[in-house]
Formats: structure tokens, C-alpha cells, sequence
């Protein structure tokens, strides 16, 4: 598979409609004109290649405003969280680690204060009863300050009686596990396991020191809106990603930085039976089958828009019941599409029946319901593409 930073070929032999592709263009340029965003990227892939990509407006990298371009990097915040997820996926397949197993039993630290009996399924799908764990700069940066967290941690409900969604907690047990199951560190087992196979040159968690310049500076384009209560994700959390330290950290459940192409070209071999376009394997087709099928049930709703999560081995479906919109794939995708969206709007998902998978970024922050309509408008547009 090409570098994440090229264009590789045409969209024809990409089996993509090229007017509807430039339709896709010009939704996410629309923004950056009118003074919405500062800066917005996109990229849509199918068969393996990336079929498109553009980038529009301009931003504060390494301190300076400079034009974005298609390697201008950008954090993709919740989007992170597929990524994680595939590299657990990987363990299942491996046979080191089980749904069924508790967390405590892996990782003993985190067995304290009723969370004893968490399972490693609970965790992926939100359902562990620790959304609103404390865990943030610079404790994320040392491996013990995490292992006392886990253990000072407490519950917020009984695990598996309701969905809440875990920000950045869940995903600092699943890399603690990665480390205690493969004895890497966890960036380096995302490297080695899935982005250097798949050939992600720009897809990073933990940025090189040296590419800080390259990265979008996030800017709120309006007054922040209170999160709420509880919540961790406040508007000083997500503007302390522009620190080069933490995005050196790779924040597993937020801080994974990288291209719209990338990001596109993360799903490809995730939908191809995981393989990707030059014949790596990456995992079995049978293993993402299974990781993808839905496990939440009707009375996990998202307590915000009060749908079904639609919630996978930690990553998001887009279902058959009319709600894809609000879950972030717009209105055209197949029910089979999956994938996890970010903080401001950033999108990453694929879609097996089309074989399409889209990627997009912005470092701009609106009002949500600006953002979530602009998520629906690419979304749909990008589904459309397909040709034959």
C-alpha cells in the first residue's frame, strides 16, 4: 500500500466517481470560505488506494501561520480509538487475550474499588462504569503515575448496567494491557503491528519530536460549550493536544496525529479482508468480522442523543435503524460501515460493502451541532463515490 502521503492514482482506478469526488471537495472547502474553519483536510480510498485528497484554508504550525497542505498533520483525537482497537483485535487473533477475561487478572493495579470484576469487553464497549476516571497531563506521561491512577480510581454506576462513553480511561487500561500481554510498549506495538505494514508514514501515536512543526495548531472558532458535568474533555484539555509533549505522549484514547490520507488508508485493509493493497496481512478477515459485529444492547443508548451506541469491540457501527447520521456516517453508508469519530469533528471510517473509507480533519472547534451536520454532509457525499 502507498505512503499515506501521496495520491496514489486516479480516482477511476480507484472505482471512484470523480464529479462526485470533487462534490466532497467543495462541501469541505465551503467551510474553510466562509470563515467556519481555519483549516480542514479530506481523503476518500477504495481498493486499496487513495483515490483523492485535499486540503484547504490555513493554520499555526511550529508557531507560525503557513498554508495547510497535504502534509500538514493534524490530531485526530477520538478517532485514535480505532487504531487501539485494531492493535487489541490483534491479540484475539494471536491468542493472547480473551473477551471474557477481568481486567484485574491482567493488570492487578487496576483490581481496587469495585472494579474488580470489569471484564476486557466492558472496557472496549464503554459499559465499565469508569467514564469520568481522573487520568490526565502529566500523569499520562509516566507509566506508574498511570498503574496509582487506576488503583485510586472508583466506579461512577455498577459495570455493564448502562453506556457511558469512557473518553481517555477505557483506552489507558486497553494499551496497559497491550504492554502486559505483548511486552512492548504500546506505540511501538501500534508501529510494528499495524502502521508500518499498512505503510501509514503520517499516522502517528506519540509524534516524533521532529514533526511538532507539522502539526495544526487547534483553535476554537467560538466560546466553548461547557461539557458536562464531570466530564474531562474541557476546553483547556483539548487545546493542552498543541503541547509538544503531549503529542509526543500519544494519549491512546485522543492523541493520535496523522493525515486524512492515512487515516482513509487505515480502514482500507480493515474492509478488504485485512489485507491490504501490495498483499501484507494484517489480521484475518474472520478476526475484523467478528471484532465488528455489535455487542451493546437496546438499553445502551447514547445518553446525549438518546440512540442505540451501535458499539462494536470499540469502535462505532453504522447500523440498519435509521440513526447512521447521528453516529457519524452520514446517510449513505452501508449498515456494515464502522469506524470511531473524534473531538471536532474529525471522521475515520470504512465501509466493507462499498469498499469505500474516508478521512477527514480540521483543527477549527464550532458548536457540536455544526460540526455533527458537517459530519453528515461529507459522510453522505463520500458514500456516494463508489462506481459500480
Amino acid at each position: 500500500m502507498a505512503s499515506s502521503s501521496a495520491v496514489t492514482g486516479t480516482p477511476e482506478e480507484a472505482g471512484i466517481d470523480s464529479e462526485r469526488l470533487e462534490a466532497v471537495f467543495a462541501r469541505v472547502r465551503r467551510d474553510v470560505d466562509d470563515g467556519v474553519l481555519p483549516s480542514a483536510q479530506v481523503a476518500v480510498a477504495r481498493h486499496g488506494r487513495l483515490a483523492g485528497m485535499r486540503t484547504f484554508g490555513q493554520a499555526v504550525q511550529g508557531g507560525e501561520v503557513k498554508p495547510a497542505t497535504d502534509d500538514t498533520l493534524y490530531t485526530i483525537f477520538s478517532s485514535t480509538k480505532a487504531i487501539v482497537a485494531a492493535a487489541v483485535w490483534t491479540l484475539f487473533e494471536d491468542g493472547l487475550l480473551r473477551l471474557d477475561e477481568r481486567v484485574a487478572e491482567i493488570v492487578p493495579e487496576f483490581g481496587t474499588n469495585g472494579k474488580e470484576g470489569i471484564t476486557v469487553e466492558q472496557v472496549m464497549l464503554h459499559v465499565g462504569g469508569f467514564p469520568r476516571a481522573p487520568l490526565g497531563h502529566p500523569a499520562w506521561a509516566g507509566k506508574d503515575e498511570r498503574l496509582k491512577a487506576f488503583g485510586a480510581w472508583r466506579l461512577n454506576w455498577e459495570p455493564g448496567t448502562r453506556f457511558e462513553y469512557h473518553a481517555s480511561s477505557a483506552h489507558w487500561v486497553l494499551v496497559e494491557i497491550i504492554e502486559r500481554r505483548t511486552g512492548d510498549d504500546f506505540r511501538a506495538y501500534l508501529r510494528r503491528r499495524l502502521i508500518e505494514p499498512m505503510g501509514l508514514t503520517n499516522l502517528h501515536i506519540g509524534l516524533p519530536r521532529g514533526l511538532h512543526n507539522r502539526v495544526a495548531e487547534v483553535r476554537y472558532m467560538q466560546p466553548p460549550i461547557a461539557p458536562p458535568e464531570g466530564s474531562e474533555v474541557t476546553s483547556d484539555w483539548i487545546l493542552g493536544f498543541n503541547q509538544p509533549d503531549v503529542q509526543q505522549i500519544g494519549v491512546p484514547g485522543a492523541g493520535g496525529i496523522g493525515t486524512a490520507a492515512s487515516l482513509a488508508l487505515f480502514y482500507q485493509p480493515l474492509i478488504h479482508g485485512g489485507v491490504t493493497d501490495d498483499g501484507t496481512r494484517i489480521m484475518k478477515a474472520e478476526t475484523i468480522e467478528w471484532a465488528t459485529r455489535v455487542r451493546t444492547l437496546d438499553f445502551h443508548r447514547d445518553p446525549l442523543l438518546d440512540v442505540p451506541v451501535n458499539r462494536a469491540l470499540a469502535v462505532v457501527v453504522a447500523g440498519d435503524d435509521g440513526n447512521m447520521n447521528m453516529r457519524g456516517f452520514g446517510r449513505e453508508a452501508s449498515a456494515r460501515a464502522f469506524g470511531h469519530g473524534g473531538a471536532g469533528g474529525q471522521i475515520g471510517w470504512g465501509d466493507p460493502v462499498t469498499g469505500i473509507s474516508l478521512g477527514y480533519c480540521t483543527n477549527g472547534f464550532v458548536d457540536p451541532l455544526v460540526s455533527g451536520r458537517r459530519v453528515s454532509a461529507v459522510g453522505s457525499l463520500a458514500a456516494r463515490c463508489a462506481v459500480g
